[in-house]
């Protein structure tokens, strides 16, 4: 720069902290677009758990079959609304529904309720995963934000060092 008021425009993409950021943000986004529901999603998974202990448990009359086929659809229909297009798409493969004109019996309920509790404990695990890969990300910006605080010279360690900077 050869006047002294010129001022240097450095772009976002040539700051690491600012492209650990962005990573971050697009994390927390592709894990929001996958799981637009949460915490829905959370309590209708709880309850799908709890209703698969249950029947394993007692044994079920027609009525309580019949009760469970509806509970069991009406989850899958609420599950859709808090998931992406794509998870949508993927549990309406794996979820068969029962035919309407008959009950399921107690082995055809329990298979589909331990199927949905196995891909919901999935989805579960992927956005743990995801959430632990955030943080990390979170992580190294952070350290690189301290390593780029850090005055020329130095270099981060013990407070007790004696050197505090260049010597000429």
């Amino acid at each position: 720069m050869s006047d002294r008021n010129e001022v240097e425009i450095i772009p976002a993409s040539a700051d690491p902290g600012a492209a650990a950021a962005s990573e971050e943000t697009d994390a927390a986004d592709e894990l929001h677009s996958m799981v637009e529901q949460p915490a829905k999603v959370m309590r209708i998974g709880t309850m799908i758990k709890q209703l698969l202990e249950e029947v394993r448990a007692a044994p079920l009359d027609e009525a309580s079959r019949a009760r469970l086929k509806e509970i069991h659809r009406t989850s899958i229909k609420e599950l859709e609304d808090g998931l992406s297009p794509d998870l949508q798409a993927e549990l309406e493969r794996l979820a068969l529904p029962f035919t309407d004109e008959s009950t399921p019996s107690d082995a055809e309920l329990r298979i589909a309720q331990a199927q949905l509790v196995g891909w919901l404990e999935g989805l579960f695990h992927g956005i743990q995963t995801a959430l632990f890969a955030q943080q990390m990300a979170a992580r190294a910006q952070l350290e690189q934000m301290r390593q780029g605080a850090l005055p020329p010279g130095m270099t981060p360690g013990p407070e007790s060092q004696t050197g505090h900077g260049q010597y000429l």
